[in-house]
């Protein structure tokens, strides 16, 4: 099947997974599913259906989202499934033996999927926004708009938290250092204090050797009344 869509007159996108393996007829019932509809509808229908071709078809719908987000520049929520076919690619030809000496074919058959993604007209999107505001909800845009502003707005908060604490630490340490220099112009330097304590030291032992020396000089002179002289012994 070829695309009925122009995308060089259309906005749009697509994507193409050739040489899948499974069958076209298998992948042909899940894009029948999504076709001609909203994005957020298709993932959602891919999301809950239990066919082993929806895993393969959602990656194929991503791819083609992301091709036109990169390469279009458009937004993804004004975008919809706006074509969706699979053709028959080749067909691995694999043998199974059988009963009586006899072997039959195994047909596995590949195929290529191919989404296209374009925008919605105008008339779309307004009667989207239209019952989106009826609502109260948001497109995915400005709720994205509005966590990078609150993301913004944090980032602000915490460098100017961080500016506030990095003054009171200047602050903090100014007055640290003027404590400081205080006390070392009222405390005296260890030198000083070293010379005072000498000082008072000495005065201390001053009149402990007066002390001292007044004993001796009185016990020299008792020692010399006792004594007897040569003298003493003759005329005794």
């Amino acid at each position: 099947m070829s695309g009925l869509i122009d995308l060089d007159t259309v906005a749009g996108a697509r994507s193409t997974h050739k040489f899948a393996r499974l069958s076209a007829s298998k992948a042909r019932v899940v894009l029948d599913l999504i076709r001609d509809d909203d994005l957020e509808q298709a993932r959602e229908e891919l999301q809950f259906c239990d066919r082993g071709a929806a895993t393969v078809i959602s990656k194929v719908l991503e791819s083609a989202v992301s091709n036109a987000e990169n390469n279009e520049n458009l937004s993804a929520d004004e975008l919809y499934v706006a074509e969706c076919w699979a053709d028959e690619g080749p067909t691995l030809k694999r043998w199974r033996p059988r009963a009586r000496g006899r072997a039959t074919r195994i047909n596995k058959r590949t195929c290529h999927i191919t989404v296209v993604v374009a925008q919605l007209s105008e008339d779309e999107l307004e009667m989207r926004a239209a019952r989106l505001a009826a609502s109260g909800r948001r497109s995915a845009d400005q709720d994205r708009a509005a966590r990078v502003a609150a993301s913004k707005d944090t980032e602000e908060e915490t460098e100017a938290v961080e500016a506030d604490l990095v003054e009171e630490d200047a602050e903090t340490t100014d007055s640290s250092v003027d404590t400081e220099t205080v006390s070392e112009e009222t405390e005296p330097s260890e030198p000083e204090t070293e010379a005072v304590t000498e000082e008072t030291e000495s005065s201390d032992s001053e009149p402990e050797n007066d002390e001292e020396t007044e004993a001796d000089t009185a016990e020299l002179e008792s020692t010399e009344d006792t004594e007897p002289t040569d003298e003493d012994e003759k005329e005794a």
